[in-house]
């Protein structure tokens, strides 16, 4: 794949972005589409300071908002992965003046029940809690849902979160995040207190072509997992590439495939946004995206990153209300897509079916349903033929003498069992303890 995107490829993103920047009146945006490990396409348009006519440039930061759950999550996913956290014990194990009920898992997913926002109006005051407020002010916080009920974005969950982090690691949030994150992945222009060139955050007036300056909340470490990082386009994208990809050095693919498995649906009704640990998933027609938005006073953001494709897009502006950057970032990611669709990985014969498979490859039956077993790239596969796609297919491996376990698809965790008559034939097979005929038959 070209590192840059084609001539046609470039024209169509630089055309998104205009229209997005003219019609949704930001003051400046800043954008990049990443493939396959690559910035292949970047922009930037606009004032990232009015008053100083300063053009917006990919070095400017601009405030992330609530990307920044994500980096937290990778932070508690690290201490899942060395055993100092478990992903379903509750918050109390950890946190010991956290509400009663809800789970780690639950506040990755947005699923603890508990209140949006700390106790207090932090929105008008623009003063956030210290770290000893927020935990004071734990004791007027409410379960508005069940734990687990449903999903309700907390601000304050995640809070407690980032508390977890920095009393599990025994220092601050922003030391923690850049020795365990930032630092091994060279994300060199995100931080907790900006760095200049940042850009300016503006209020666009909704009647008129003007704009203000919006505050600028003080930074405190209770609430900075929550959503407190500033970030360039660049180093959002570098972040796509690496919850697409992984990092042995700071959390593996594997990893990342179970922060994107969904956990709570957010539109019950059209399914087309979920939550997975600390990852907002979108669906557009058949790709599902990663990633997430932010809001902050003056600043808006967007992340998707394909993870199979290995494509996505960061969008990033300086106003607070008014634009879509999270709709824009999968508006570039499927232009991308669009423009660059994969060529299949070239066909070639391998060995063949290892002995102990052989004799069982080919048509069997259970239910009045076919499935077919083969070996396909060296991997013994099962498929109920006219499954639903992304159903119907099983991947197996070894699991002691005439036996498979299923690892990956349908029936994941499942037992696949041989009988064998007093020849040493294979006469039947056993899936989650259906049996497989070689000709179609009743039960029993």
């Amino acid at each position: 794949m070209p590192e840059t995107a084609p001539e046609a490829l470039t024209r169509e993103l630089d055309r998104l972005l205009a229209v997005a920047q003219a019609e949704q009146r930001m003051p400046s945006v800043s954008a990049c589409v990443f493939r396959d490990g690559a910035v292949i396409w970047e922009s930037t348009l606009g004032l990232a300071d009015v008053g100083g006519a300063a053009a917006a440039t990919p070095e400017h930061q601009y405030r992330i908002g609530s990307i920044t759950k994500t980096f937290t999550a990778v932070l508690v996913m690290q201490l899942v992965r060395e055993g100092r956290v478990d992903l379903d014990a509750p918050m109390r194990t950890y946190l010991p003046e956290a509400p009663a009920g809800p789970t780690i898992r639950m506040a990755l997913s947005h699923t603890t029940g508990v209140q949006r926002e700390p106790p207090g109006e932090i929105w008008e005051s623009m003063r956030p809690p210290t770290r000893e407020e927020l935990i004071a002010g734990l004791d007027g916080a409410e379960l508005v849902l069940r734990p687990g009920e449903r999903w309700h974005y907390s601000n304050l969950v995640f809070a407690l979160l980032g508390e977890i982090v920095m009393r599990t690691g025994g220092a601050g949030y922003a030391e923690i995040l850049r020795g365990r994150v930032l630092h091994p992945l060279g994300l060199e222009r995100t931080s907790l207190e900006p760095a200049e060139p940042k850009a300016t955050p503006y209020f666009v007036e909704p009647y008129a072509d003007g704009v203000r300056i919006e505050a600028d909340p003080a930074v405190t470490e209770s609430t900075g997992a929550a959503g407190w990082l500033w970030s360039t386009a660049r180093d959002l994208a570098r972040w796509g590439m690496f919850l697409a990809d992984g990092d042995d050095a700071v959390l593996p693919r594997a990893a990342l495939d179970e922060m994107t498995r969904v956990q709570a649906m957010v539109d019950e009704e059209r399914w087309s946004a979920g939550w997975g640990l600390g990852l907002a998933l979108y669906r557009r027609g058949e790709r599902v995206y990663a990633g997430h938005g932010g809001a902050m006073p003056g600043f808006l953001a967007g992340l998707c990153v394909q993870r199979v494709e290995r494509t996505g897009a960061a969008v990033l502006t300086n106003t607070g209300a008014g634009a879509a950057p999270e709709a824009l970032a999968l508006d570039l990611a499927e232009a991308a897509l669009e423009a660059l669709p994969r060529r299949p990985d070239r066909w070639q014969p391998d060995g063949g079916a290892p002995p102990e498979l052989a004799p069982l490859l080919g048509r069997w039956w259970t239910e009045g349903e076919e499935i077919v077993l083969s070996v396909r790239g060296g991997r013994f596969r099962a498929e109920l033929v006219g499954a639903a796609p992304g159903s119907g297919v099983s991947w197996l491996e070894p699991d002691g003498p005439d036996r498979w376990r299923v690892v990956e698809g349908r029936e994941r965790g499942e037992l696949l069992r041989a009988v064998r008559d007093g020849a040493g034939a294979v006469t039947k097979l056993y899936l989650a303890t259906y049996p497989l005929t070689r000709e179609p038959a009743t039960f029993g």
